[in-house]
């Protein structure tokens, strides 16, 4: 197991490396709740490179979660086109229509309400409460799995439950 003093130097290493290495991309540049969530889906199982364009022509079509609920499922889906998984443009659609109805058309600021909404799990409903709304939620994804892993010698599959669930626990 790793002393503090060691976890928290490790910490600041990783937090050094972040600031040097950095990439410049549109949705750090925003603590908008529904920008974040807008990139965190467009962002599931597609390239970063690829996402961009894809990000900056919905935040300029449809730049607010109101805009977006009030679109058509038809245009949603258009400009969604050669993404793929047009699951997660429905479920962006369908949650929007949701926060409008169940939320007065403010995005959610609880953890568990962003659960709530289609197509988000525990990552993206903790990156939008950490970059959004600066709250203590671990953002856990198979890379992190991987690094803490390693990091405390845990050599079991990092996806089995008791490895993500111990991660999650040393990551909070």
């Amino acid at each position: 197991m790793l002393s503090v003093v060691y976890s928290n130097t490790f910490k600041n290493i990783l937090i050094d490396w972040y600031e040097d290495h950095k990439r410049d991309l549109p949705w750090r540049h925003t603590v908008d709740p529904y920008k974040i969530w807008l990139s965190e889906i467009i962002l599931q199982q597609t390239r970063v490179v690829q996402g961009i364009s894809y990000y900056k022509a919905f935040v300029t079509k449809y730049p607010t979660v109101a805009d977006l609920a009030h679109a058509s499922e038809d245009d949603v889906l258009t400009l969604w086109k050669g993404l793929g998984y047009y699951s997660r443009a429905r479920n962006l659609h369908y949650s929007a229509k949701f926060i409008m109805d169940h939320h007065d058309g403010n995005f959610p600021r609880e953890y568990k309400d962003i659960l709530e909404l289609k197509g988000v799990g525990k990552y993206t409903a903790a990156a939008i409460s950490s970059f959004a709304y600066k709250l203590s939620y671990p953002v856990v994804d198979g890379n992190v799995l991987r690094v803490i892993s390693r990091l405390y010698g845990i050599t079991d599959a990092i996806d089995t439950p008791a490895v993500v669930k111990r991660v999650y626990a040393l990551s909070d």
